[in-house]
């Protein structure tokens, strides 16, 4: 059996590893008989703090680490947004990296950051949960966002993205739609796993006559444009689309148009997201929140490391159907 760690002592005690951490450095905001839970479980399991940690753990630097899929696209620059925001607010400042793969380059984006940061938000719904938890140095504390939920050693913040198809399924439903595609995103991501779900879930719980047909797409505006082009070309029964995140939306709006449909008289077209610029289309789409995510992630951590909560559970999201008029609203 290897050494033990923060995280085996955090899991002997049934507390989070920010509680270890404060127990271990004898800091005040623990109550006594978690402290001495904690003392115990660390006696039992033989663990010793590493002094260059333990030395680093009292050295705050007012950052947090930030640890996204991807720094470009609309949707990570409103995340993003918001979590400066309020990080400014409360006196930290952000370092930015991503993680794209289930890889060892995931890891290894996460091992950078020790000994610069005093916590991190990772955001990772690409990433399998024994390898996230892997990942995840032991004795940083962590928030996750939309990160799968057999990740339970860590505070979060997920969205219901059940909830926000199963609204769109039925705004499309009520605007006379029998012939909805979803246009879902990769086959790895949480997110676009949860939305292709919550669509053939509300259609067949709602509408269970009709077919369940999806598109698999990419979450970028091409694999809109070309889910655009198979529906066309193919014949495909077709009077409403809906994507799993704006980009795509927005790239099969564009290609329906070109291709002579009218939109929506002849396909209504939905997202999910809402990013900035889904709004100056006046596309219909699923209010995420994004900024206000990032924001409350932030305040989480933070409150975390301030000792002001002990950041325990998961935050379920519930999103906002927005009607515009790529769905038949008027402007």
């Amino acid at each position: 059996m290897g050494e033990a760690t923060i995280r085996d002592v955090a899991r002997r005690a049934e507390v989070s590893v920010a509680s270890v951490s404060r127990a271990l450095n004898g800091l005040e905001n623990v109550r006594s008989e978690t402290r001495e839970r904690i003392l115990a479980a660390a006696a039992e399991l033989g663990y010793v703090p590493h002094a260059g940690a333990r030395s680093l753990s009292l050295a705050r630097a007012h950052a947090i680490g930030v640890v996204l899929p991807d720094l470009h696209g609309e949707f990570f620059s409103e995340c993003v947004r918001g979590m400066d925001k309020e990080a400014s607010r409360r006196g930290y400042v952000l370092l930015l990296s991503n993680m794209h793969d289930d890889s060892e380059q995931s890891a290894a984006a996460l091992r950078t950051m020790r000994g610069r940061v005093d916590g991190l938000l990772v955001m990772a719904p690409h990433i399998a949960p024994e390898s996230l938890e892997r990942a995840l140095p032991p004795a940083l504390p962590a928030v996750l966002i939309n990160a799968p939920g057999e990740v339970a050693s860590h505070p979060g913040l997920r969205l219901d993205n059940a909830a926000g198809a199963e609204a769109m399924v039925r705004h499309l439903l009520d605007r006379g739609c029998r012939h909805i595609v979803h246009v879902a995103g990769p086959q790895g991501n949480l997110d676009a796993r949860e939305r292709a779900d919550g669509f053939r879930d509300a259609l067949q719980r709602l509408a269970p006559d009709m077919p369940v047909r999806i598109i698999t797409g990419d979450f970028d505006e091409e694999s809109g444009e070309a889910a655009a082009h198979e529906i066309v070309t193919s014949g495909m029964p077709c009077d409403a689309v809906f994507a799993a995140n704006d980009m795509m939306a927005i790239g099969c709006l564009h290609a329906l148009r070109a291709l002579g449909r009218r939109v929506p008289e002849e396909i209504a077209v939905a997202g999910f997201d809402d990013v900035p610029l889904a709004r100056y289309l006046s596309l219909t789409t699923v209010r995420v929140r994004i900024a206000e995510i990032g924001a409350r992630a932030i305040d989480r951590l933070i409150d975390m490391l301030e000792g002001k909560g002990t950041g325990a559970g998961i935050d379920l999201i519930e999103p906002e159907l927005i009607v515009r008029t790529t769905t038949g609203a008027s402007a």
